[in-house]
């Protein structure tokens, strides 16, 4: 039983959460803060995507009635294995492509002896890592360099970061450094897409969906299927909640610390990329092909 509960764990509960959140929790996040779109069309697309992606766990969970539940489950994570990175970059590029372009001419370039950025305290411990903070809440992509002194710069010419409030809360120092940044073609308000641009968006995120219905659809059947009825409930919550809990539960933690420590904005899709990667593995190996057959209550 110790080897269904591993396979459980690892190779469904952890997999099938990290793609779930992501589609749902990091597109979202993302759409408002890195593609700076409108919140409340963020939050009409979202679940209209949602709507749309309700099909595809149906989809999947009757698939899997014929073709046994390991298939789609292996074909959802490959899909999100080779389709992670490009979906999101497409919903990037979708929602704001302006921003994405004065980034591209206009890079910021953040150096210092202390930008030690940590995801638990509630306030940075110095001025480099409170930039590095405060540029990650602002969707910016930056560069990270070790230098003696702290220094920022934006296209080539210093940033006007001795002007900055430092002691005053993010929200103020989020204030001053849009505006430093706007003045080199950063534009920070809040957009609505046009409808060409919400289609494509629209369609990154039914893709996303694809994945999460294709992982999620046959895993209520498949749960109930690995265990025999003597032991099923208290076997089934173990994987099911350490793998949501745990790898879904510092999904949001882990995704923001990758980017703030990296400056990309979508380096934190390395996390779910690895827990797939590791959940595809342990399904190929673990998940029993074919349709499933009855055993005795062991």
């Amino acid at each position: 039983n110790k080897r269904r509960i591993f396979i459980a764990l690892f190779g469904i509960a952890a997999g099938l959460t990290v793609i779930w959140y992501t589609a749902m929790f990091s597109s979202l996040g993302f759409l408002k803060s890195a593609a700076r779109m409108d919140d409340t069309w963020a939050e009409i697309i979202i679940g209209i995507g949602g709507a749309i992606g309700m099909t595809f766990y149906l989809i999947a969970g009757a698939w899997s009635d014929r073709v046994g539940r390991k298939k789609p489950i292996v074909i959802g994570y490959a899909l999100t294995l080779l389709l992670l990175f490009p979906t999101f970059w497409l919903l990037g590029s979708a929602a704001n492509p302006e921003l994405a372009a004065a980034a591209q001419r206009n890079p910021v370039v953040v150096a210092g002896p202390d930008c030690n950025y940590s995801p638990f305290a509630s306030e940075q411990s110095s001025n480099c890592a409170r930039l590095l903070s405060d540029l990650s809440a602002s969707g910016i992509s930056y560069q990270l360099d070790t230098a003696p002194s702290f220094t920022a710069t934006v296209g080539g010419a210093p940033m006007a970061i001795a002007t900055y409030p430092w002691t005053e809360k993010a929200a103020v120092r989020i204030k001053a450094l849009q505006a430093d940044l706007s003045a080199h073609g950063y534009d920070f308000a809040k957009v609505k897409p046009s409808a060409g641009r919400l289609a494509l968006v629209l369609v990154a995120l039914a893709l996303l969906m694809a994945m999460s219905g294709a992982t999620y659809g046959p895993v209520a059947a498949l749960l109930s299927e690995m265990f025999p009825p003597r032991i099923r409930y208290s076997s089934m919550s173990i994987p099911y909640h350490l793998g949501t809990g745990y790898f879904g539960g510092f999904l949001p933690l882990i995704s923001s610390y990758i980017v703030a420590r990296t400056g990309d904005p979508y380096a934190g899709l390395w996390y779910t990329w690895v827990v797939v990667l590791v959940a595809f593995l342990v399904a190929i190996w673990g998940l029993k092909p074919g349709l499933a057959t009855d055993f005795a209550d062991d």
